[in-house]
């Protein structure tokens, strides 16, 4: 009698975790996790459009470095490095400037790229700052009465003058891209807004034109420039970002 209660127990005990075990929700769905592996590394080349100016305008001389450094997924340190000289002929005065300049700050690229891409249209900001100094090489005097000078203004010197220790900063909104034409190498263009907020400028004679930041406009502290570069990328490490795929399901209840 004994046993018999025994196996009787046991029967039911088994009964019980087979049906405990049916009633547990069983997910079939595969977890299928990918490991996408990013380029973290310097990039870093030259502008293209100031040698070509140079050859195009004889009164011009530039080079400009460019280079960024990935932080993030989308995050760049960005940077620009240059020299230019250029001479200006205006209406009553002809002088020349030179100088160098630096641009610090970031990029973040708002493009999407497929696995394996390295393309990026971004937006980003820089805080500038350039030193340099002008050279008034010739100047004439403004006389609306064209009496004894009909074809031109009075002529004032040709004796050159330099105005040295000038400085200047400024921000600057950037928009552009980068597009990797072939291994780790990058041709990229940006469109730059500056606003000056400070410079060195006085009344005898006027920042006209500032390296970096181009022609100053009477009267406003906006200025415009670009860039056409051709970089290359050096990478240091890759860094995993892992992205799951959902697998959509269907005929669920059917």
């Amino acid at each position: 009698m004994l046993r018999y209660f025994i196996s009787l127990l046991l029967f039911l005990s088994l009964i019980g975790g087979y049906s405990y075990g049916q009633d547990k929700p069983i997910d079939t769905r595969p977890k299928d996790t990918v490991v996408y592996k990013q380029s973290y590394g310097l990039r870093a080349g030259i502008d293209l459009s100031r040698p070509i100016l140079g050859f195009l305008d004889d009164d011009y001389t530039g080079v400009e470095i460019v280079a960024d450094y990935r932080l993030t997924q989308t995050l760049y340190i960005a940077g620009e490095l240059g020299n230019e000289e250029k001479t200006k002929q205006e209406d009553l005065l002809n002088f020349t400037t030179s100088g160098s300049y630096i641009k610090i700050g970031v990029d973040n690229n708002t493009y999407a790229n497929w696995y394996g891409e390295q393309n990026s249209i971004f937006i980003g900001g820089r805080l500038a700052y350039s030193t340099f100094s002008h050279t008034l090489n010739n100047y004439q005097y403004f006389d609306s009465n064209r009496y004894w000078n009909p074809d031109g203004f009075a002529p004032g010197s040709d004796v050159s003058e330099e105005f040295s220790g000038r400085s200047a900063a400024w921000i600057e909104a950037v928009f552009g891209t980068k597009v990797e034409l072939f291994a780790n190498i990058f041709l990229g263009a940006s469109v730059r807004l500056g606003f000056l907020f400070t410079d060195t400028s006085d009344t005898r004679f006027p920042d006209l034109w500032i390296p970096g930041f181009n022609k100053v406009t009477d009267g406003s502290k906006f200025g415009v420039g670009y860039n056409y570069s051709i970089s290359y990328f050096l990478p240091f490490y890759k860094k995993k970002n892992k992205t799951k795929k959902k697998i959509a399901e269907t005929g669920e209840g059917q």
